[in-house]
């Protein structure tokens, strides 16, 4: 342990002029030590030791007692009289130290106080602070360092020294319990909604952000809602007005026109406060510019150090970066565990996570919000039915190597273009919000919030509503499709409905399938050894089918289910897309102790109605 200036320093005489005086002292897990010197006008000696070490003592006044002609005897008891002394010192130091703390830590709640600070609390109970910066307003957490310099700069502004460490957290829990009784108040990351308006928070030093109304749009110095800046949150270029969506184009590598009004009807989508959101999926091989792609979306709506993450080691990972960021954007995937696919459905939709804090036991953190998100990867990750349910997916095509950038050329041309695209992309956001109260379909389809607004923005994008749902119905029956052949049992499931109609001859009294999980499981079964099975409809883009054929072993693999209760369970899960692909599953209440399925051959699912209104 370090030890201190003893003020005054402690002597004690030893006759004929000497004395010991304790120039340093402290305490450690040792007991009470001290700097000893021999004093005679001059010193004549020094060493340092544990005061309450009898081997220690011994030492010392052996080594002083030839010195001063006296028996190590009496130098020990004069010794033991300094160490008193030493110990009284130590203790009057501490009661002034803590008073100047004590002192400090006022001092520090007024400057606070006298500066204008905001204390307010959110509703899951964190202490916030809302202070005025070169001439604007910025909000923090009590807890962070960047608070903590702002106080401690107050400090030494006024007082023109450096508070104790001691002051600022005693300051610090004073203003928290202010915190704690004052406001309860929302705070936003990047985008809020406040009144029916938006607001986008710029991340600049400025602290400004977006205003977004039906009537426009227009950049504020102080927003009605509370922002904070997690670390690593970079900020936006300032937009312009004047720019169109052209602009866009020529730096994401979409291969059709339906694909480039869904990739941009969900960057619009992205902007919007609330969900919940489709999953955007963008695959391609090598070389497609899958990254750059979901990099550039990502620097339009939440740029961020780490533009691109890998995937989650666990659901706490994900969390995080859904606390400190808006968009969620995972990189080059091959493989999505279901754990990870099932969280990113909760993510997308806002079911909420809760998760034990960090270095306790009992404490949890709740997160219950909404978020974009936005996949990549060479391989068809997304297969679980309910991510894909959610899902929009894109197929980029390969770029010719005549028609490949420089990276640093793309960059730059895309930074210069940037601003103009933020103003186009702020135009629709603000015809969406003027249009969505009268805008409604007919018939709505899965995501109908999204289909919504995407066809309030349709006008204002450049194409009609009706362009837009033939778009996402096209990648609807995608997604169905790579749903079913991703499930072992879900292209045999559809064989054998197709096959059971077949064989009834009389197409005016066909009756559906009835049996129990087992005695299903069972048919598949029989079907497999058959290798029988009806011609697949066409397959979405990208969605390779392939029946199993005669002799195969699929019944031997490791997924396929083992008894009729995981049948039952993965069926379940299978009926949604099933349905949509014109097969009925329905699962009756249990009568005499048996728990049937029915499978009914109905025709695909009516598409998304017409829009009335708004358009």
């Amino acid at each position: 342990m370090a030890l201190r200036p003893l003020t005054p320093a402690p002597k004690e005489p030893l006759g004929s002029g000497w004395e010991l005086v304790a120039s340093e002292g402290g305490r450690s897990n040792k007991g009470l030590s001290a700097t000893v010197t021999l004093f005679n006008g001059t010193a004549q000696a020094c060493q340092t030791l544990a005061l309450g070490d009898p081997a220690a003592q011994q030492a010392l006044s052996m080594a002083f007692a030839p010195l001063v002609g006296l028996s190590s005897q009496e130098v020990a008891q004069t010794l033991i009289k300094l160490a008193v002394d030493v110990e009284g010192i130590l203790r009057q130091m501490d009661a002034q130290g803590q008073a100047e703390s004590q002192s400090q830590a006022t001092r520090l709640v007024a400057l606070a106080t006298d500066a204008g600070v905001e204390l307010f609390h959110t509703p899951e109970g964190e202490s916030y602070a809302t202070i005025k910066v070169d001439g604007h307003k910025e909000t923090w957490p009590l807890k962070v360092r960047r608070f903590r310099r702002w106080l401690a700069d107050l400090f030494n502004e006024e007082e023109d020294k450096v508070p104790g460490s001691q002051a600022v957290q005693d300051a610090l829990a004073v203003l928290e319990g202010k915190a704690l009784k004052g406001h309860e108040l929302p705070v936003f990351i990047r985008l809020a909604e406040h009144q029916d308006t938006i607001y986008l928070d710029l991340g600049n030093a400025a602290w400004q952000a977006v205003e977004i109304t039906p009537s426009g749009w227009q950049v504020i110095g102080t927003p009605p809602v509370k922002f904070r800046r997690a670390k690593g949150l970079l900020p936006l270029p300032e937009p312009v007005r004047g720019g169109t969506l052209a602009a866009l184009r020529p730096f994401v590598n979409i291969g059709s026109e339906a694909d480039w009004r869904l990739l941009v009807s969900w960057l619009l989508y992205a902007l919007r406060p609330t969900g919940p959101y489709p999953v955007l999926v963008v695959y391609g091989e090598q070389g497609s510019a899958k990254s750059s792609l979901v990099r550039v979306l990502r620097a339009l709506v939440d740029p961020n150090t780490a533009a691109l993450r890998t995937t989650s080691r666990e659901e706490r990972d994900l969390v995080i970066a859904a606390t400190n960021g808006w968009l969620i954007a995972l990189d080059n995937l091959s493989h999505l565990p279901d754990w990870l696919s099932d969280a990113l459905c909760r993510l997308a939709t806002g079911s909420g996570f809760a998760t034990r804090e960090l270095y306790t036991d009992a404490d949890e953190t709740i997160f219950a919000a909404q978020r974009p998100i936005v996949l990549n990867g060479i391989e068809e990750v997304a297969t679980r039915g309910d991510l894909l349910d959610r899902a929009i997916t894109l197929y980029l095509p390969t770029i010719p190597e005549e028609q490949r950038q420089d990276e640093k050329v793309f960059w730059k041309a895309f930074e210069q273009a940037r601003p103009e695209i933020c103003g186009a992309l702020l135009d629709i956001v603000s015809a969406a919000v003027q249009r969505l109260p009268t805008t409604t379909l007919t018939c709505k389809p899965r995501m109908a919030d999204f289909a919504l607004w995407s066809c309030a923005a349709a006008e204002a994008c450049g194409w009609s509503h009706d362009d837009f749902l033939h778009a996402y119905q096209g990648v609807r029956d995608a997604v169905h499709e790579l749903a079913l052949e991703a499930s072992l049992v879900g292209p045999l499931l559809r064989d054998f409905v197709h096959q059971h109609y077949a064989q009834q001859h009389n197409a005016h009294q066909q009756q559906p399938w009835e049996g129990t999980a087992s005695e299903l499981l069972i048919e598949l079964e029989k079907l497999v050894q058959g290798g029988a099975s009806s011609p697949p409809p066409q397959a979405g883009k990208g969605v390779t089918m392939q029946a199993p054929q005669a002799g195969s072993d699929v019944t031997k693999h490791k997924s396929w289910p083992k008894n009729g209760q995981a049948f039952s369970n993965r069926l379940r899960r299978l009926a949604p897309p099933l349905r949509a692909l014109g097969i009925d599953v329905q699962f009756p209440p249990r009568q005499g102790g048996k728990r049937t399925i029915v499978l009914t051959m109905q025709g695909p699912q009516p598409r998304p109605g017409r829009v009335q209104g708004g358009i």
